[in-house]
């Protein structure tokens, strides 16, 4: 099995998150909140515009206290992250756990730039109401960048676009204990290319983790060159 360089580890975290950051800055930028559009036609593929204060996947918790320790975790672990990727690379551990490894740590660094600093460079985003105790969409219209920005820093929203509805809409059968005639759709998640990094990394070591989590041997070829030639310490000068 193969190990992989550090360059190669740079240059996969560096396409990741230009891509991520390019289109969330491209959605945030041309989109309103709550807006939708299909891709290539496709009904279940779509784009789908909004912010999100929590987790990946939408998840969240602790309102606005509970925003300010996740995006520190996720700066710890990014820092972490440096560290970890450094050593597996140096103990030749194979590609495939280092390209796993790689894949979620861009997906974290994706979402905290999010969370650091958008929050700062833009006019319009998910504000803090203590009424309600939770994140609003407190604005209309396309989102500019600004220089006094809607929050402060650790405080940025981030931005989710994808929306692949498979299944939209349905009913589940009558017999069906405690859903059935419930309303439902399969896939209704709403996320971006670092949740998305996040998840395949994860996933992907889940199911190959016995192959993964071996180190690559370094081989030493070390070859003994015999002779059957006797050495003598005679000299013959011919």
């Amino acid at each position: 099995m193969k190990s992989l360089k550090l360059k190669y580890v740079a240059l996969i975290i560096a396409l990741i998150i230009f891509a991520d950051q390019a289109i969330k800055i491209w959605i945030k930028t041309t989109f309103e909140v709550g807006q939708e559009t299909q891709i290539l036609g496709i009904p279940w593929f779509k784009l789908h515009f909004i912010e999100n204060s929590g987790m990946a996947w939408g998840l969240k918790f602790w309102g606005e206290t509970g925003k300010v320790i996740l995006t520190l975790f996720r700066l710890a672990a990014v820092i972490f992250g440096v560290w970890y990727l450094k050593k597996i690379v140096r103990e030749k551990y194979s590609r495939g756990f280092i390209i796993c490894a790689s894949l979620i740590f861009a997906g974290a660094l994706g979402n905290l730039i999010d969370s650091m600093f958008y929050g700062l460079i833009f006019d319009k985003g998910l504000v803090y109401s203590a009424a309600i105790q939770d994140y609003l969409p407190a604005y209309e219209g396309l989102a500019k960048f600004s220089t006094t920005g809607y929050s402060s820093f650790l405080h940025g929203s981030v931005v989710d676009m994808f929306y692949f509805p498979i299944i939209e809409n349905k009913t589940f059968p009558s017999w069906i204990p405690f859903v059935g005639g419930e309303r439902f759709t399969f896939f209704n998640a709403i996320f971006n290319i670092a949740d998305a990094s996040i998840s395949v990394g994860v996933l992907t070591l889940l199911f190959f983790q016995k192959r993964f989590y071996k180190k690559v041997k370094t081989e030493e070829n070390n070859s003994v060159t015999e002779t059957s030639t006797n050495v003598s310490d005679k000299v013959q000068v011919l």
